[in-house]
Order: structure tokens, then C-alpha cells, then sequence
């Protein structure tokens, strides 16, 4: 693709990199055939190709107007799946542009102030955990009102407002996995390996039991870990574009885990696909930063997923193999972001479940952090979509790695739907997952 940015922009190293992007793309159109939002909608401005082409017109000229209101409509509607990144032949970096974008339209754009106002309590509540609980305990009764505003919903704000009633759960007690310090192995066991646990933010508060069964798998399979006190890694702000709330999480985590590392951790476990896709990236969102980019890359490089760790495990027969169908929903995050896909399913099978594929299973959930909620039609329509086909494999419950999509999932299937490390140490000794 051809740009036009002058020599004044280019002088700008985010600039560079914009047009580095934009300049890999060769307008091919693969990436409109997994795109979730250019499947319903049919629009070329809703598909990345289209996305690419606004992006480069608003970077371009952002001295002479900045973001229109299209601009940001069609920028808005983007899941951030990745599944484009994924189909894409040349290598184009989406998710960096669309970031980029975002955090350019919150610095640039006036949005109406119903927009900002749920933004901004998005961006505050949902990465602090005693707040998120605190709404979340509020939000109980307040769901009472649903009869009376679903008849309502016509405008962004109320269907806002409805989607947040629906998915609201009630928060779980807290567990000891809240609290930071050491879990060894039981008495007779060699340590194997040593880690860092991220207990994060949302997870935790509406499913502890998920860390609660990776700290019970690892520690009978002879890994030490280590939890740090708890804390968002900055995702929720990175993707409302919300920058410097964000950095500042990714430079406070950045400075707890490589203590951690230092003290002999080899790996920062994280259990929720979507976070580890943002750790993962770390090192490129401080590359700029001389003080924090190298310290940023290191913890970047060792951020893994728990299945990732797992994999390196040598397990025990399992207790008693579980004949259970298991419908295997890979996250975007998981799949696209990480390009995780076989992992998860090879430690399911290992553990005798047998392992269903999703039909459209690289079309996503609708979930996307906030987008349910910033988005709630578009969302409701790819949840319904996801659902149709979870249900086509006949399932005796659902798999996943992320949050998100089990929060998004979960009101809407007949069946339990569980973290694959909660099934997993439910095979090898764990208690049975609830809902089974």
C-alpha cells in the first residue's frame, strides 16, 4: 500500500512504524473471509482491508482534521481477534496499527459523553479488582430493572447499560490464591521447576477456582509458584486506548515480575489467553522507553501460557480417564494472538476426554473485553453464531483459556463451560469441576 505521511510525520518513531504497516499490506482481500464483523455486517469499511484504509486516511491527514466520526465508528467495531493476522500472506502487523489508532482517536476525538462516561468507568472499575467486585455486588439487584429497560433499549447508552445487567455475575469469595506469596510442592515431591503465577484482575474476582486448580495441577507435577500481589496487565486500557493508564500497569507489573525472575522464576504463568497475548507483548509497547524497554522484552519473553508450561510437564496416568465429549472453544487470543491451537487440545486428550472441534471456530465469540459491552448488538449476534455451532458437536461441556469467552458463553449453553486447566486437574486428582 502506498503512503503519503511527510517527512515531518515520519519523524515521529510511532509514525514509522504506522507506515512500515501499512506499507506491507498489498490490498489482497484474505483477511475480509475470516473477519467476524465484515461477516455480518458486509461492509468493506467493517473488514480490516477496509479498517487498513481508514487508518492510513486518518494518520495521514491528522493535522488537517483528524478522526471523523467514521473513522471512528468502523475502527470502534473491530473485535481486535486477530483472526485477519492470522489469514494474512504478508505479514501485515493489524493489531499494532489498530492500537495505534485507538490510543491516536482517545487523544484526538471528542466523543459524545455517554461514550466517554462508560469508557472511562470501564477503563477505572474493570482493571482494579476491589472496585470490580464492588460493582459487581451493586449490579444484583440493579439487574431487577431488566424487564423494564430490554423494551427500552434503543439507544448505545441503555443497550450498554442491558448488556452490563446481563453478563454481570455475582463475584466469588475471596481464596488464599488472592493472596501473594510461595505454594510448594507437597512433601515427597521434586520441584521441577519454578514460576510466577499472574493472578490479574477480572479472573480472579468472578473465578478464582481456575488459578485455585493451576496452583493444585502444577504443584502435584513438581512446580513451585510464586503469586505477586494482584494486578491488571493493562489490556482493558490498551484496547480502549486509554495509553497511559496503561503503561503505567505494564511498568508496575514489568517491575514485580523481574524480581520475581531474578529470584529464580523461569516463566510467568498466566492463565487467561487474552491477558497473555498483551504480556506477551510488553517489550513492544515500552520499545520506545530506554528505561523500561529491555527489562519490558525480558519480562515479555518469559510470559507463557499455562498450557504452554504443561506441555513441558511429564504427567502420571491419569486417576480415572474421563470419557466426557468436551467441545473445545480455542479463544482469539489463544489461536490468533498467541497461535496456540494444538497444546490445549493435545493435554485434553492426553487426560482421555474426547476433544470436539468447533465448526467456525476462528470466527470469535463476540466476548473481546469491553466489546460485548461497547458493542452489544454486534456482540449478541456472533455470541448467538458461537453458540449454534458449540451446540452442532453435542457436547458434555466446553473448554476454553480465557475468561472472557466463558463469562460471554456461558449464560447461553446447556452445558458447564470450564477452563482447560480445571478439567486437567480434575484428571489427575483434582476435585471435580462444579457444574459436571
Amino acid at each position: 500500500m502506498q503512503t503519503h505521511f511527510s517527512l515531518t510525520q515520519l519523524a515521529d518513531a510511532t509514525v514509522q512504524e504506522a507506515d512500515k504497516i501499512l506499507r506491507t499490506c498489498v490490498h489482497c482481500g484474505f483477511c475480509t473471509a475470516t473477519c467476524p464483523t465484515y461477516l455480518l455486517q458486509g461492509d468493506e469499511l467493517d473488514s480490516p482491508r477496509g479498517r487498513i484504509y481508514l487508518m492510513k486516511d486518518m494518520l495521514e491527514n491528522a493535522a488537517e482534521r483528524g478522526p471523523t466520526e467514521t473513522h471512528v465508528k468502523h475502527i470502534d467495531r473491530c473485535l481486535t481477534c486477530l483472526s485477519c493476522m492470522t489469514t494474512c500472506p504478508s505479514g501485515v502487523h493489524y493489531m499494532h496499527l489498530v492500537d495505534q489508532s485507538r490510543a491516536f482517536i482517545e487523544h484526538h476525538f471528542r466523543r459524545p459523553w455517554a461514550d466517554r462516561l462508560v469508557r472511562a468507568v470501564l477503563g477505572r472499575v474493570m482493571p482494579n479488582p476491589r472496585l470490580f467486585r464492588l460493582s459487581l455486588i451493586a449490579a444484583q439487584p440493579a439487574k431487577l430493572l431488566l424487564p423494564l429497560l430490554r423494551p427500552v433499549a434503543k439507544t448505545d447508552l441503555v443497550k450498554r447499560l442491558v448488556a452490563l445487567l446481563e453478563t454481570a455475575r455475582p463475584p466469588a469469595s475471596p481464596t488464599p490464591i488472592d493472596r501473594p506469596g510461595l505454594h510448594a510442592v507437597p512433601v515427597g515431591v521434586p520441584v521441577v521447576k519454578r514460576v510466577a503465577l499472574m493472578s490479574g484482575c477480572v479472573q480472579n474476582t468472578l473465578r478464582p477456582d481456575i488459578n485455585e486448580a493451576t496452583v493444585r495441577l502444577l504443584t502435584r507435577l513438581g512446580v513451585e509458584i510464586m503469586v505477586p500481589p494482584a494486578g491488571c496487565c493493562g489490556a482493558l486500557n490498551h484496547h480502549l486506548g486509554q495509553e497511559a493508564a496503561a503503561l503505567a500497569k505494564v511498568r508496575a507489573n514489568v517491575a514485580a515480575w523481574e524480581k520475581l525472575l531474578d529470584q529464580g522464576c523461569e516463566a510467568i504463568l498466566i492463565t487467561a489467553s487474552g491477558c497473555g497475548t498483551t504480556v506477551k507483548d510488553y517489550g513492544h509497547m515500552l520499545k520506545d522507553d530506554p528505561a523500561w524497554a529491555g527489562r519490558a522484552a525480558r519480562v515479555a519473553a518469559a510470559a507463557k501460557d499455562v498450557s504452554e508450561v504443561l506441555e513441558t510437564l511429564t504427567f502420571p496416568a491419569p486417576d480415572t480417564p474421563q470419557p466426557l465429549r468436551i467441545a473445545y472453544h480455542s479463544a482469539c487470543s489463544m489461536q490468533h494472538g498467541q497461535r496456540l491451537k494444538t497444546g490445549p487440545k493435545a493435554l485434553l486428550e492426553g487426560a482421555g476426554f474426547t476433544v470436539l472441534d468447533v465448526p467456525e471456530g476462528h470466527i470469535c465469540c463476540g466476548s473481546a473485553g469491553t466489546y460485548s459491552l461497547l458493542q452489544p448488538d454486534l456482540s449478541q449476534q456472533l455470541k448467538a453464531r458461537k453458540l449454534g455451532n458449540i451446540a452442532l458437536t453435542q457436547p458434555q461441556a466446553v473448554a476454553t483459556g480465557n475468561i472472557g469467552c466463558m463469562t460471554q458463553l456461558q449464560a447461553g449453553l446447556p452445558v458447564p463451560i470450564l477452563h482447560t486447566v480445571e478439567l486437567l486437574d480434575w484428571a489427575y486428582g483434582g476435585p471435580k469441576p462444579a457444574g459436571l
